[in-house]
């Protein structure tokens, strides 16, 4: 009796998984075709085993495979997540979130995303986040309490909008 092991999914926006689409493209039809000449270039330097500079360049190109197949992994496992398909007062990845800690703190605006496009400085926040995690599955003027490094605080959700 085989057991098959269940494919972990990456849920992200349509537009995250584009922009997924787009690096794999860029690293396979660009970056990968120039390590390849740096590597022709280093070889024809001679000794392999005192080059430094082939060295780098087979240190680069395996980064650079490792990213490709995580990439393609996570585009064949993609779970595109339709934010118009759910009620429009709820949070879900794909919605940009508005709350405030309570009782009195400044709004805080934050869009839900999976976490293979989560960038926080750009107010992207991962599904797996704390903060998100407490959200999901809230709604508007829910009170909800997210727990931090710090403790906890209570936050008020105010708006929920589809991105």
């Amino acid at each position: 009796m085989s057991i098959l092991a269940e494919e972990k999914t990456f849920p992200m926006t349509a537009e995250g998984k584009t922009k997924l689409e787009a690096e794999l493209e860029d690293l396979k039809l660009n970056k990968r075709p120039q390590v390849v000449e740096r590597i022709q270039i280093a070889r024809s330097y001679g000794d392999l085993s005192e080059n430094s500079e082939y060295e780098s360049a087979k240190d680069e190109q395996s980064m650079l495979e490792s990213r490709i197949k995580t990439i393609e992994h996570m585009i064949q496992y993609a779970e595109v997540i339709d934010s118009g398909q759910t009620d429009k007062d709820e949070v879900t990845v794909g919605k940009k979130v508005t709350f405030k800690e309570l009782p009195d703190e400044e709004p805080e605006e934050y869009t839900i995303v999976g976490s293979a496009e989560a960038d926080p400085m750009s107010g992207k926040i991962s599904n797996d986040s704390p903060i998100a995690q407490a959200l999901l599955g809230h709604r508007v003027n829910d009170e909800v309490v997210i727990q931090i490094p710090a403790g906890e605080m209570t936050v008020k959700i105010l708006t929920v909008e589809p991105v």
